[in-house]
């Protein structure tokens, strides 16, 4: 027979906690949390039948006459139950089904027990054993299984009505067992019924309520958040899906505790332009807005890929033809930005995201466009000089020294940086404070980069480096778009091999695991007073 199709059940009434989840979401939701209240069961009335079994055995007086129809019939139930957690539990089922299973799940166990109480009435510690051990059951799935309180109380009230018949039959058939009169005993009964199933009708409101909640707080507009991907000082990426659409999304908060109202304004300005920007190269921005409480959020193209800081850390310095592909693909979103008057302000290797597109290795995505930005007096500093966002090791000396000439040839010093990171593995300069990095942009030259590889580098790549991380601005590339043309002239533009990429994202792809250590390792973007810090340590930035 074939299974009901599960997608009419994506916006049923009884899961309206989850009402933008698609329908394999809810789904996969409820069969997890079924399968976890299976194997509770499973496992506690194996312990349960195993101790009987055990107590029979040494004290063979205390087993009643119906204890082998009890056990019978409790195997049965162990095995149908293992076979459910173990078998067919594991792989999908339609929504309406895993409801059924649920509810055979609970009134199976009610038939048990209520069984086990009525044929074992003489023992009494049986009969309020059997009616213990069925309402932690009943409990348990009001705490597990995501429930309407209408729906745990139906549940609950059947389940208890196999104790309500041995209960009965027992007042009729065998008065004599009773130590209070027949219709006490059965009242008595339904109460004990009755208040258990309030209790557990009232935990699964309580619990379903709290879910919703949850869920109305992960709603921004028509995106829910479903988990964190990164978090840093400007805010917050959260993997997300849209209400409609089944494209994967990510979505970034701006909480306003973060920023005043004058820069929130002006992130979203931004983020107006940044919609615009269609180069294959940057992340597409899908949608903007702020929440009911003050959240500003936009969401972008959900990327599955690495990081280029994640990547020189995994597998060391590239090989200078695929470092010239990816750069040329960082000019060619760069040309676009820079053409449409927005400057990065913030490139560095943690910003530029490589992925496999289809069958496409080595696509670049360069991210945050135009939301890193000088921070006024008035911002978010508490020193009395210029403040500048940034990250210190790929921070172009104007930035540092004159912060209102940050503009296009800042974003290519940024790409040098890049670069030399890219091919040796190891930033341009390193120091011990942010005041001594900043200060060595300022002042020192850097070392050329193939002084600190041993990978082949040309002549005329690394003077293009040199170029780009020139002291003096005008010194550097005249344009994005003529970096990207001088990086295809170099000796290692027409050597990049796209079978060894295809080979490496296949190598990356079986062994990509989470790396804990990959989020700490990558520079932030923080802000950077030069001279309360200079002031501080007696130097002097000229």
């Amino acid at each position: 027979m074939a299974l009901p199709d599960p997608r009419r059940f994506a916006r049923s009434a009884r899961v309206p906690w989850i009402p933008s989840a698609s329908a394999d979401e809810i789904r996969g939701y409820v069969q997890v949390r079924l399968r976890l209240m299976a194997g509770l069961i499973f496992w506690v009335c194996l312990v349960l039948f195993g101790f009987v079994l055990v107590l029979y055995e040494l004290y063979p007086h205390t087993r009643p006459p119906g204890a082998a129809l009890v056990h019978r019939v409790g195997l049965v139930g162990l095995a149908v139950l293992g076979g459910l957690w173990g078998i067919a539990m594991r792989r999908p089922l339609a929504i309406d089904l895993l409801y059924r299973i649920d509810s055979m799940i609970t009134l199976s166990i009610g038939g048990v027990f209520g069984l086990s109480a009525y044929v074992n009435a003489e023992q009494r510690a049986a009969v309020w054993a059997a009616f213990i051990w069925h309402t932690f059951t009943v409990f348990s799935r009001a705490l597990v299984v995501p429930s309407t309180g209408r729906r745990s109380a139906v549940i609950g009230a059947v389940s208890y009505v196999p104790f309500l018949v041995a209960g009965l039959g027992t007042a009729i058939e065998r008065p004599e067992l009773l130590e209070v009169p027949p219709g006490p005993f059965v009242i008595g009964v339904a109460l004990f019924a009755g208040m258990a199933t309030l209790l557990a009708t009232t935990g699964s409101r309580v619990i379903y309520g709290l879910r919703a909640e949850v869920r109305q707080a992960r709603q921004l507009g028509q995106y829910t958040l479903d988990g964190l991907i990164a978090k840093g000082g400007m805010g917050a990426v959260y993997r997300a899906r849209h209400a409609l659409l089944r494209r994967p999304t990510a979505v970034k908060l701006l909480p306003p505790e973060k920023h005043g109202a004058e820069n929130l304004a002006r992130f979203e300005r931004e983020v107006q332009h940044m919609s615009q920007l269609t180069h294959p190269n940057t992340v597409a921005i899908y949608d903007y807005g702020r929440s009911p409480d003050g959240v500003f959020y936009y969401a972008m193209e959900l990327l599955d890929g690495v990081d280029l800081e994640v990547l020189v850390h995994l597998d060391g310095p590239l090989p200078a033809p695929r470092v010239v592909h990816v750069l040329r693909q960082i000019c060619g979103a760069l040309d676009e930005a820079h053409g449409r008057g927005l400057t990065h302000r913030d490139v560095k290797p943690a910003n530029v995201i490589l992925c496999r597109r289809g069958n496409q290795p080595d696509v670049v995505k360069v991210l945050d466009f135009g939301l890193v930005a000088e921070v006024d007096r008035g911002g978010a500093t508490d020193f009395d000089g210029p403040a500048v966002l940034g990250t210190p090791a790929y921070l172009a000396p104007e930035v540092i020294t004159s912060p209102e000439l940050v503009g296009p040839p800042s974003d290519l010093y940024g790409v040098g940086a890049v670069a030399y990171f890219l091919l040796t593995g190891q930033r341009v300069f390193a120091g011990k404070t942010v005041a001594a990095l900043c200060l060595a942009h300022v002042h020192e030259a850097p070392v050329p980069p193939s002084a600190r590889t041993e990978l082949p580098i040309s002549p005329a790549l690394e003077a293009l480096v040199l170029s780009c991380l020139a002291k003096d601005p005008a010194a550097r590339p005249a344009s994005a778009r003529a970096l990207r043309a001088a990086l295809a002239a170099v000796p290692e533009g027409a050597q990049w091999d796209e079978d060894a990429a295809l080979t490496w994202w296949r190598s990356f792809e079986e062994r990509r695991q989470p790396d804990p250590g990959a989020a700490a390792s990558n520079p932030r973007t923080i802000t950077v007073d030069l001279m309360a810090r200079a002031t501080r340590s007696g130097e002097v930035a000229s």
